[in-house]
């Protein structure tokens, strides 16, 4: 891409293009964005770009649940006040954050950092199942709430996690149907995830 193709700097050119290449970003929003930056005050730019390299240098996932955290251990996990004994299981960071929102949830969780998916080469292994089935027997955990999202990969991840966790004698709930089919925890408003969390029920 060139200046003269384009009309515009080639470093800006750059950051369009790298704005583009974001989740629901098309290519006017990109240019907007790009434009709003260049028109900010150096400080404010400059603190939004430190912002997004400290994420990335700082951010790793949590020892024991895998949450996104800047220590060893996440500030859930290492909570004496939280019910260890109830174990919330999510597909992403996203959702615990979101879950946490709500303020119903007493426990702690866990990040699968995904779902099963065989048609997107995405195996049991590729997930954190078999560090979710080490804390199970480990002991200590009296109940496990499947919070996968209510689509046809989160239904079987949650299944697949069922049978694995059967043999240790634990409580296994998924969350109640307050949560539309096929729609995702990290869109739900608070008053269905209240409705889910609350009336969740046995696998």
């Amino acid at each position: 891409m060139s200046e003269q193709t384009r009309g515009i700097p080639e470093c800006l050119a750059r950051l369009v293009a790298a704005l583009g290449r974001l989740p629901g970003i098309g290519p006017r929003s990109a240019e907007r964005i790009a434009f709003h930056l260049l028109r900010s005050d150096r400080d404010e730019a400059l603190a939004l770009a430190g912002a997004i390299r400290q994420v990335k240098e700082d951010l790793r996932h949590c020892g024991i649940c895998y949450n996104l955290t800047e220590q060893e251990v996440c500030a859930i996990c290492g909570d004496a006040k939280r019910d260890h004994g109830l174990v919330v299981v999510v597909e992403q960071p996203k959702d615990v954050m979101l879950l946490e929102q709500t303020g119903l949830i007493s426990g702690v969780y866990h990040v699968l950092m995904g779902h099963i998916a065989p048609l997107e080469r995405i195996e049991p292994a590729d997930l954190t199942i078999d560090a979710l089935v080490a804390r199970v027997r480990a002991g200590g955990v009296r109940e496990v709430v499947l919070a996968t999202n209510p689509t046809m990969e989160g239904d079987g991840t949650a299944l697949h996690i069922q049978g694995m966790l059967k043999p240790f004698g634990v409580r296994i709930s998924r969350l109640a149907r307050g949560l539309a089919v096929g729609s995702q925890v990290e869109y739900a408003s608070r008053a269905m995830l209240e409705a889910a969390i609350t009336g969740r029920t046995p696998m």
